[in-house]
């Protein structure tokens, strides 16, 4: 589902050499976004659609130490939220996850980003489209990369039971990941009233516990 290939160059966008940002603190916690985290906190990157909702997700789960949402899987550097609308970046809105494994596994960690959307819709997610909004598990190392091909296969045939198509999530190594500008950083807790396109199937996603 990966939309550019190191070929595109000429399509994508150069992007800058310095970051658009320098990571704060979560608006909620008051922990920093960039770390340094305690000992033995790991970290997940998932792309669900529009990383508003999908970021409210995750820190209002027990066993998550800090959230913040940005930019990955794709080419340009240090992209604006402009430059990744416009779909010459290669990038998917993702939220990176800094989580407790003694709290929270990385397999109920899977299970909640599969069942927080839909993702049979390949670049889009409701009524929001294009390749920025597509689903996506970005893996730190072999062992999320097994854990993500198992829940991936496991859920399909639930969805499939229910009249949903294939799903279309991209599992790849997490490349270079680039904190979005802070307006967007935990958007719904500082605009609670705000958009928020997120929605599941309603289908259960079984996965072990880890």
């Amino acid at each position: 589902m990966f939309p550019f290939k190191k070929s595109d160059n000429a399509t994508t966008l150069p992007g800058r050499a310095s970051p658009i940002m320098t990571p704060g603190r979560h608006v909620v916690s008051g922990r920093p976004l960039a770390g340094p985290y305690p000992d033995g906190i790991e970290t997940a990157l998932v792309g669900l659609g529009c990383f508003w909702g999908a970021e409210r997700v995750f820190w209002q789960t027990p066993g998550v130490w800090v959230t913040a949402v940005g930019y990955a899987g794709g080419l340009t550097p240090n992209p604006t939220y402009q430059e990744v609308c416009s779909g010459r970046t290669g990038h998917a809105e993702v939220v990176l996850v800094a989580y407790d494994p003694a709290q929270l596994t990385y397999e109920r960690l899977l299970k909640l980003f599969f069942e927080a959307h839909d993702p049979t819709q390949g670049m889009r997610q409701g009524n929001d489209v294009g390749t920025q909004y597509r689903s996506v598990i970005l893996t730190a190392n072999e062992r999320q990369r097994a854990a993500a091909e198992a829940a991936k296969a496991a859920y399909a045939p639930a969805l499939k039971a229910k009249g949903y198509g294939p799903i279309t999530t991209e599992i790849a190594p997490a490349g270079p990941f680039y904190f979005a500008e802070d307006v967007h950083q935990q958007y719904l807790a500082k605009n609670p009233g705000g958009y928020c396109g997120l929605g599941g199937t309603g289908v259960s996603c079984a996965v072990a516990a880890g």
